[in-house]
C-alpha cells in the first residue's frame, strides 16, 4: 500500500501501520482485534521490549490486560488545572481511515452519552496523538473531538461511578464509541470485564472546578474553638445539639441503590473525597442505597450543588 509524504508526516509511521489492523474492545482477558486501542494515531515512542522490534507492537492480534494487573482502585482522579493546547494532535481536522474528523475549537459545555471502550497493555509506554507517553496506569482518555488536552468527568451510567480523567490522545474511530479509557480509569468504572460500557462525558472548566473545590474545602475547614471559660454553659448545650440538628429538620440525598454492596461502599469512599459532607451506605433488604447526611435544611442547596459538580445530577431527598 502507498501514501504520499503528506500523509507520511500527518499521521507518522505508528498511525499508518494501524491501518492494517482494526480495532473494539471485547471482554476476553485477552481481546480480539477490533478493541480501539489500535487507532491510535501518535508516532511510537523507543522501543521498552522485544515486542517492539520489527512492528511487532502492531503484528499483535489484539490488545491484552497487563500479565500481573496491579490494585488501581486508589488511583487519583486527574486533578483539572489550565494547560496550553498540546503543539500535536489539535489539526482542526484530521483524517483517519478514509474519514475526516474535526477538532473542537474549546471544550466548553461538552456533555455527551455514549459508550466507552478501552485501552491497555498494547500502547503502554507509546506516544499518545499530542506526543505524551501513554501510561495505561494513569486516569486518561482518548476522543475524537475534544481539544487536547482537556479534563472531563466520565459517569458509568449503570452503577453511578465517576472519574476524572484527562484527555491526550485520539479514538475511539468506530462510530459507536465515544471515549477510549485507561485500563485505570475503566477499572474505577468497571467495565473492564465488559470491554465497554454506558458512559456520561462532561468536559470540566479547570478555573470553576478548583473555584468549587475552595468553597467546599472552606466549608469543611472546622472553626476555631472560641469558647471562654465563662461560657461552659452555652459550650455543653452546643454539644447537645449540633449544628447539623440546631436549625430543625435535617435530611439525607440520595444518590444511587445498587444490588452489590461492595459497589455502593466503593461509591461512597469515592464520594467522600469529593464532597465535604457525610456519605452512608443504608441497607434495605437487598438493596443498597447511597446517601449524603445528615444534611441541615438550610444547607440542602449547598449540598446538591457540590454533588451536581461532583457528577451527580438525580438526586433525591430521604427523610
Amino acid at each position: 500500500m502507498k501514501y504520499d509524504a503528506k500523509v507520511w508526516q500527518q499521521l507518522g509511521w505508528a498511525a499508518l501501520m494501524l491501518v492494517v489492523v482494526s480495532g473494539c474492545a471485547s471482554h476476553q482477558p485477552t481481546r480480539d482485534s477490533s478493541e480501539p486501542a489500535q487507532e491510535r494515531t501518535g508516532e511510537s515512542a523507543a522501543p521498552t521490549n522485544d515486542r517492539d522490534t520489527a512492528g511487532g507492537r502492531y503484528a499483535m492480534s489484539g490488545d491484552a490486560y497487563p500479565l500481573e494487573p496491579p490494585d488501581v482502585s486508589s488511583v487519583p482522579d486527574a486533578v483539572p488545572r489550565n494547560e496550553p493546547l498540546s503543539r500535536a494532535g489539535n489539526r482542526s481536522t484530521y483524517e483517519v481511515w478514509g474519514k475526516t474528523y474535526h477538532v473542537l475549537p474549546n471544550a466548553e459545555g461538552y456533555s455527551k452519552q455514549g459508550l466507552a471502550s478501552w485501552y491497555g497493555e498494547k500502547f503502554h509506554g507509546y506516544a499518545t496523538s499530542n506526543g505524551e507517553i501513554y501510561d495505561m496506569y494513569k486516569m486518561s482518555a482518548a476522543h475524537r473531538s475534544l481539544p487536547l488536552p482537556t479534563f472531563a468527568r466520565v459517569t458509568n451510567e449503570r452503577n453511578g461511578q465517576s472519574v476524572i480523567v484527562r484527555v491526550n490522545d485520539r479514538g475511539p474511530f468506530h462510530s459507536d464509541r465515544e471515549i477510549d479509557l485507561s485500563y485505570a480509569a475503566a477499572a474505577r468504572l468497571d467495565i473492564l470485564d465488559e470491554g465497554t460500557g454506558a458512559v456520561k462525558v462532561e468536559a470540566i472548566n479547570p478555573e470553576q472546578w478548583q473555584a468549587q473545590r475552595s468553597r467546599d474545602t472552606s466549608r469543611s475547614t472546622p472553626v476555631p474553638d472560641t469558647t471562654t471559660a465563662s461560657s461552659t454553659e452555652s459550650a455543653a448545650q452546643g454539644r447537645d445539639n449540633p449544628p447539623s440538628e440546631s436549625t430543625g429538620e435535617v435530611v439525607y440525598l440520595q444518590i444511587a441503590a445498587l444490588g452489590d454492596p461492595q459497589n455502593a461502599q466503593k461509591m461512597r469512599s469515592q464520594l467522600s473525597n469529593a464532597i465535604p459532607h457525610d456519605v452512608r451506605v443504608n441497607q434495605d433488604d437487598d438493596i443498597y442505597r447511597v446517601q449524603v447526611g445528615p444534611v441541615a435544611a438550610d444547607q440542602e442547596s449547598d449540598a446538591r450543588k457540590a454533588l451536581h459538580d461532583a457528577g451527580f445530577t438525580d438526586v433525591f431527598i430521604v427523610r
